[in-house]
């Protein structure tokens, strides 16, 4: 696999293609938005990693340009902006996911594999399922074995959350930004309430089972199919 890491910051640069490197891709590092865009237009990779604020041209700009070329290369975004507006924009440029600095490489690692199993953009999809459980998108309903049931605004968002990365494990942190759009505090418990209910309503009444705790570690949504 094949990546491309456009990173103006010298040592993050240099850290993510040493890293993406020891886990097994071929990765190109361009350090300016121009010189990525013309690498991403000239050469076939798997997936690229863009910083938002580049010299010359910005990650925005770089998408933009490749949407533009038709290239349907899958793109996460790197960024210390963490604010709501600027997490949409990217989405809505076409982007498949947005990181937000500073991150685990762990975690950044565990999306670069999700985004590559899947191959397509999930935004691309209009229904997410797993087992009989359906989560219709533009309706914003949610089945499961024909029944439908009503979920809160974050019920729903938690739910469509673990069925896009379904079989990966999301730590608390990450759940509480891409849901609630805060900093993960320990002291609080309003992810395991919410889950707890979550689960009330979509896999109580149900068998088999599809939302599981993972101790120490987080949540996981896996359907039957799903492989160990």
């Amino acid at each position: 696999m094949r990546l491309l890491v456009v990173e103006d910051e010298g040592k993050t640069g240099d850290y993510l293609k040493q890293g993406m490197a020891e886990a097994g891709f071929v990765v190109d590092l361009a350090r300016s938005g121009t010189a990525g865009l013309q690498l991403a237009l000239t050469q076939d990779y798997d997936l690229a990693i863009l910083d938002v604020m580049l010299p010359g041209l910005d990650g925005w700009g770089v998408l933009a340009g490749i949407r533009r070329a038709g290239k349907d290369l899958p793109v996460l975004f790197l960024s210390a902006r963490d604010q709501v507006e600027d997490r949409v924009k990217g989405l809505e440029l076409g982007a498949d996911d947005y990181l937000v600095k500073p991150f685990a490489f762990t975690e950044l690692l565990a999306r670069v594999r999700t985004l590559l199993r899947r191959g397509v953009k999930p935004s691309a999809a209009e229904f997410l399922r797993a087992a009989d459980l359906e989560l219709d998108l533009m309706r914003r309903r949610v089945t499961r074995a024909g029944q439908r049931m009503d979920l809160t605004a974050k019920e729903f968002s938690l739910l469509e959350l673990l069925l896009r990365r379904q079989g990966e494990v999301l730590p608390r942190s990450l759940i509480a930004s891409q849901v609630w759009d805060m900093n993960f505090d320990s002291d609080t418990n309003v992810i395991e309430v919410a889950m707890r209910r979550l689960r009330a309503k979509v896999d109580d009444p149900f068998e088999p089972k599809l939302i599981r705790t993972v101790r120490g570690m987080g949540y996981v949504l896996e359907g039957p199919d799903c492989e160990p």
